[in-house]
């Protein structure tokens, strides 16, 4: 079974994050919501508080398939200032790991030069920190290890992107009809 984690700052976007949380896990894939907080305790740009499953301090990166960032703000200066998730990102990249970021925090990416020679999208605004992407203005964009989204509105686009990354286009098509997206 494929194993993800979904890193969680104070100022994330709820419905990016969580959206992809709940879709993954209704198709059995293994997601893990991990704070990077310093605590299990994270709030959303929303003020909407939750406890993650792990901290990064403390979580096991052993396996794991894919590193997925939700956007929002600060959650995207948050993401962009620890450390440690980068030193993570950086390493799945060169390991050429699945990366996944939606809304804001592509920038992530961008900004680590990652995204260079890459097709990659983001929040209408923010594509100037896609540094050497070649930028679309697709609901999700997939090039090589890398799979973007726009925003808040392209959550469940991205999240069924993910699912059809592991289990293919017929698990994902299900899914769609089975949440009746796009109905």
């Amino acid at each position: 079974m494929a194993k993800t984690a979904i890193f969680l700052a104070n100022g994330f976007e709820e419905i990016e994050g969580l959206t992809v949380v709940d879709i993954l896990r209704r198709a059995k894939i293994d997601i893990t919501t991990v704070s990077i907080t310093g605590s299990k305790a994270v709030e959303g740009s929303h003020g909407i508080k939750l406890e993650a499953d792990d901290t990064i301090e403390s979580f096991n990166f052993d396996g794991v398939d894919m590193l997925i960032l939700p956007g929002g703000m600060p959650g995207t200066k948050n993401l962009d200032a620890c450390a440690p998730l980068k030193a993570k990102i950086e390493e799945f990249n060169n390991a050429g790991k699945m990366l996944a970021a939606i809304c804001a925090a592509p920038t992530v990416y961008g900004k680590m030069g990652l995204l260079k020679g890459k097709k990659a999208c983001c929040y209408p605004g923010c594509d100037g920190d896609l540094i050497g992407a070649d930028v679309t203005t697709e609901a999700v964009t997939k090039d090589g290890n890398f799979i973007t989204s726009r925003g808040m509105g392209t959550a469940i686009p991205f999240a069924l992107a993910i699912l059809e990354h592991f289990n293919g286009k017929e698990a994902a098509d299900q899914m769609a009809k089975a949440i009746v997206y796009k109905a």
